[in-house]
């Protein structure tokens, strides 16, 4: 069967020799040369600026198309936030990094640039390659691994996947942004040998792998320079040490000095049209700043990539035939379980009342199981992250939805258990919504569909017709079906005035006033506020009406129009619930709570301050596991959790943010007819005081990289202390024996076999342990070397030969500024998990 692993994955185009790519390299070359000479300052200067949010400017006089970016990593959104053009949403990139698999991720970034090329999208803005610092990095779920070497892997199959479809990418946030707290304006002070060994690795690699169209600096600073004018990093390192030939584009509103961020290799700053850049940038020319020879080199980078993209006529572009038509659908719903992890799968109880676990392992569950489903993530699933990596999908399974269509009829039942929020949420389900824009005179100027209660407008994102200019007020017009009869709540999100209307009748008539915040999008997506509670009955339909007049004395960054009507169903007694989900789970026979984090807890834009379920969660799961002790937890998140209950529950299977197809994919792994593929990409602690990094506050405007190279499970293991799951961690339906490992210097050769009873997929994990060195520096006791993944059927003997990476054998020298190869004896470990070594052997390296 086959197998892929870090190193398999090459960057030629598909359907191409290397000859023809060459000669399309040569002429796009040419065709951009020809380009350049003919624009004048004033051209160039403008072209390296944004048009808008999502553009750069046409040049119709070299046959200069506006180059078209786009959010992502896990969807397209295209250039405006609206369900009227859906998404295919797909997992997490920390479900993505689980199932460590390059060759998988390849294959999500050509669905992606299939999704890009129907929506019009030149760039996409991704991946996220920083590094899971700490567990408390507000936006860990966008990123890979605490790995550079699965990180770079992964991030390289999915740079080469979405470019495989003539789609540009961004790598993303160079460098050192690895959490959300004062990330505009921190200064990271990061020394030489970790930044290098970690917070570079992944770039370098995917940069010399993939040879990515684009990268996307970061806001942050790294030792007291600002990373839209870092000559060192950008222009000596990315640029000059590693060769990277694609353009250089600020994350939006970084850029802040027009000759300093063009000196620091920035070529094109976003957004527009207010911009460093543009008019700025030519004034700075002609007044001596910068030279214009500095705008022709950003300028060449700009129409290379439109060369790429096709966007340049007369020039081929690097794609001619993308590859063949992916099903949506189909590929979220493999990568959903490809990445699931499952932490425990310990043996049932069949008759009910014994005490001792006996038999086969609660998971896969045995035909004719009945099932008690509970939590209220199981009903109303999040497959998403919070920020700029949200899309509208056109629909989204749910566990419920999920397990209702698997099991049998009559076998399943469902109570909600715990809801792990009371605070009012954008209207969502139940709701039909429409924004309607008026001007100042109440003259409609356009309209357009909600996917909830939420308008975020930000720059160009408005209905057709609309201009920030004219634009007065916005109604969110609609009708709410209740699901629940009693008492729901309506508020409203964000500054200014607002009329709520519900069944006819004004509830609310005032203004939300900026409080103590400093920033106005603190208030613009903070805390809402309950207006009024209205009884209402289920199954019958109300209109419901939210008029706003923006606050506009607030200068934001970007025009903007953002504010919630949000809503709050019925609130039960909390004790209530919980009885009633442990009295179904008393008569199933296998009881399953869904557990989820909120966007308030995991979003872009701040960072965590602990680690703790929200709600009354942790109370239902061990009420419910006391009441049947074949209970299984789905931990719907998408990064670490504590987990109390973690070993009186049968089993454990983390989810992450699953995606639109998440529901399904759970019900394939429950009811075993896949089979759940994922490891950890990041160790897991029991409790957040055990995780030897999480200072992601910064003192004074610098956060110190005090941990030097030790983060994630080299960190660990410097404190022996035992994590709850280890890196590399995971379980399958299947088993396997470790038979022989041959190592040597390049590569690693390990030989498995399936001695279960049904096909599996292994994820073979290779470790270099060096020897103790007297007068060296620190070195991890152990790094992740190299890794694949391995599928065979039952009985199947499969060898695999793994390229051990040489940064796994090298450190960086501070003092000479350069890698320097650490000869001496390194213990060569072949294992299924970081904590699970299966065999050893020992190189002799001169």
């Amino acid at each position: 069967m086959a197998e892929t692993g870090a190193g398999t994955i090459t960057g030629t185009e598909p359907g191409t020799s290397a000859d023809a790519g060459a000669a399309g390299e040569a002429a796009r070359e040419a065709a951009v040369e020809a380009a350049l000479g003919k624009l004048d300052l004033d051209a160039k200067a403008r072209l390296l600026g944004g048009r808008d949010m999502w553009s750069l400017h046409p040049l119709p006089e070299v046959g200069l198309a506006p180059l078209v970016m786009s959010d992502g990593p896990v969807g397209v959104r295209g250039v405006r936030w609206t369900a009227d053009d859906p998404s295919v949403a797909l997992p997490s990139p920390t479900a993505l990094a689980a199932a460590w698999d390059p060759a998988l991720a390849r294959r999500a970034g050509r669905l992606l640039a299939q999704e890009a090329r129907r929506k019009g999208v030149h760039v996409l803005l991704a991946p996220t390659v920083n590094l899971h610092r700490s567990p408390l990095g507000g936006r860990h779920f966008e990123a890979y691994s605490e790995d550079p070497l699965l990180t770079g892997a992964i991030g390289t199959g999915y740079v080469l996947g979405v470019q495989d479809g003539g789609v540009g990418t961004t790598v993303k946030h160079f460098v050192a942004n690895d959490a959300e707290t004062d990330r505009f304006t921190v200064d990271n002070r990061v020394a030489p040998r970790p930044l290098r060994e970690l917070y570079l690795a992944p770039f370098e690699a995917i940069v010399k792998s993939a040879r990515p169209w684009g990268i996307m600096t970061a806001y942050n600073q790294v030792n007291g320079v600002t990373m839209t004018e870092h000559h060192e990093l950008v222009n000596e390192v990315l640029r000059g040490e590693w060769g990277f030939d694609g353009i250089n584009v600020s994350d939006w509103t970084a850029a802040r000095s027009t000759a300093g961020a063009l000196r620091g290799g920035l070529d094109v700053a976003m957004p527009g049209p207010a911009t460093i850049y543009g008019e700025a940038l030519a004034a700075a020319v002609r007044a001596g700043e910068v030279a214009e020879s500095a705008v022709d080199t950003a300028v060449r980078r700009v129409l290379r990539l439109a060369a790429r993209v096709g966007a340049l006529e007369g020039a081929p572009p690097a794609v001619t035939e993308p590859p063949a038509p992916i099903d949506g659908d189909a590929l979220a719903r493999e990568l959903a379980h490809r990445g699931f992890v499952l932490l425990r799968n310990e043996p049932g109880v069949r008759d009910g009342a014994a005490a001792v676990r006996t038999g086969d392992p609660v998971l896969p569950l045995a035909p004719g199981t009945t099932v008690a489903l509970s939590g209220a993530a199981a009903r109303d699933a999040r497959v998403l992250g919070g920020g700029s990596a949200q899309v509208f999908p056109d629909h989204v399974v749910s566990p419920l939805d999920g397990l209702a269509a698997a099991l049998p009829e009559g076998a399943l039942t469902y109570a909600v258990g715990a809801d792990p929020t009371d605070e009012p949420a954008p209207a969502d389900k139940g709701f039909a919504l429409r924004a309607r824009c008026r001007d100042a005179a109440g003259n409609l100027l356009g309209e357009g569909s909600l996917p909830t209660g939420q308008v975020q407008w930000i720059g160009g994102d408005l209905p057709d017709g609309v201009t920030h200019e004219a634009l007065a007020s916005v109604e969110v017009v609609g009708t709410f079906t209740p699901r629940e009869t009693g008492a729901h709540a309506f508020g409203t999100r964000g500054l200014g005035a607002f009329v709520l209307t519900v069944a006819g009748e004004t509830v609310f008539d005032g203004v939300q006033a900026m409080g103590s915040e400093t920033d106005p999008f603190e208030a613009f997506f903070g805390s809402p506020v309950v207006r009024a509670e209205v009884p209402l009955t289920a199954g019958e339909t109300v209109e419901v009406s939210l008029l706003h007049t923006p606050d506009k004395q607030f200068a934001a960054p970007l025009p903007a129009v953002a504010f919630s009507l949000v809503h709050l169903g019925p609130r039960r007694d909390p004790d209530e619930l919980i009885a009633e989900a442990v009295e179904a789970a008393r008569a199933a026979d296998t009881a399953v709570v869904v557990v989820a984090t909120t966007e308030r807890v995991e979003s872009e834009g701040f960072d965590r301050t602990d680690l703790a379920l929200p709600g009354r969660q942790d109370d239902l799961v061990r009420a419910v596991a006391a009441a049947n002790p074949n209970t299984v937890v789905v931990v719907n998140a998408g990064s670490p959790v504590e987990m109390p209950w973690r070993e009186d529950v049968a089993a454990i299977l983390l989810t992450w943010f699953p995606g639109q197809e998440g529901g399904a994919a759970l019900a394939d792994v429950l009811t075993g007819a896949e089979e759940p593929g994922g490891r950890l990409p990041t160790t897991w602690p029991a409790v957040l005081a055990d995780a030897p990094v999480t200072d992601v506050v910064p003192v004074d405007g610098e956060l110190d990289y005090a941990e030097g190279p030790f983060i994630g499970h080299r960190a660990w293991d410097r404190s022996g202390r035992t994590p709850a799951y280890a890196f590399g961690h995971g379980l399958g339906y299947t088993t396997w024996s470790y038979d022989s490992l041959v190592a040597g210097p390049e590569t690693a050769t390990v030989r498995i076999t399936n001695t279960g009873g049904r096909p599996g997929r292994e994820t073979v994990q290779v470790y270099l342990a060096p020897a103790p060195s007297s007068g060296a520096p620190e070195r991890p006791a152990r790094v992740l070397a190299g890794f694949a993944s391995v599928g065979a059927g039952p009985g199947e003997t499969v060898e695999t030969s793994i390229a051990l990476s040489r940064r796994a054998f090298e450190i960086w020298d501070e003092e000479k500024g350069d890698w320097t190869f650490v000869p001496g004896a390194y213990e060569v470990r072949a294992a299924h998990s970081l904590d699970d070594v299966r065999l050893t052997a020992v190189l002799e390296i001169d």
